[in-house]
């Protein structure tokens, strides 16, 4: 489904990515870890067409898609949850729902304004409050929301847990393996590694803007000294 080959991408003269590959099959769910800075953003950014890459591919069904912007990658099929969550503040809830609801690239009209509210059953209680008032926990409710009702065939997931309540953490993975049960490939970028690993198929860890570890999650949990080499843990 994506093939990330031989990304390259600066920031002024710091070259952040360095070669780069990324292979999601349909109805995978992969993982991507590493320490801060080491360039797990950006890569999503220049997948999303939020960041130019110098060089290199962005194949996506078999389609050369790289450099395109941000709006055509939605528009191909790719449901992206930003760090940050990115809610529209001056919308309420049912507004920053409902502005991204549409039928899927193949006719997949699997995720509702019904469904999502039924998965989020807080957000029912909110709908009428504006961006800006709801908690860090809710936003993320309405972030993930937002890419469903898309009926995306690619979820990226950037820190979608950062900063959030542990029951509320434990919510989101509870919706994260949902997604992925519905036949919705997932690219999951989170802190939390061992919880990235139960719920992913692969796993790539960079460090300086490579790949330096890749394999099936269930083997990479047991790589004890990889991953305190790589991730600090």
């Amino acid at each position: 489904m994506l093939q990330i080959r031989s990304l390259n991408t600066y920031y002024g003269e710091s070259h952040i990515l360095q070669g780069v590959d990324l292979h999601i099959q349909a109805g995978q769910s992969v993982g991507l870890l590493g320490r801060n800075g080491m360039g797990k953003t950006t890569l999503i950014r220049s997948l999303m067409g939020y960041v130019p890459a110098a060089s290199g591919q962005v194949i996506w069904c078999g389609k050369d898609v790289t450099g395109q912007a941000p709006e055509r990658m939605a528009r191909l099929g790719i449901g992206y949850v930003p760090e940050g969550r990115g809610v529209f503040p001056n919308l309420s809830v049912r507004e920053n729902l409902i502005m991204s609801a549409r039928t899927g690239v193949n006719g997949r009209k699997d995720w509702t304004y019904e469904r999502v509210l039924e998965t989020f059953p807080r957000l029912k209680e909110r709908l009428d409050n504006g961006g800006h008032q709801l908690s860090g926990g809710e936003q993320q409710m309405v972030a993930i929301g937002r890419a469903l009702m898309t009926n995306p065939e690619l979820m990226v997931l950037d820190e979608a847990t950062e900063g959030l309540a542990p029951l509320i953490v434990k919510e989101i993975w509870r919706v994260i393996r949902q997604i992925s049960e519905t036949g919705i490939s997932t690219l999951i970028v989170d802190r939390n590694f061992r919880e990235v690993l139960a719920h992913t198929d692969q796993a790539l860890v960079m460090e300086k803007g490579r790949i330096v570890l890749a394999g099936e999650s269930a083997e990479l949990v047991n790589a004890e000294e990889d991953l305190k080499r790589y991730l600090g843990v």
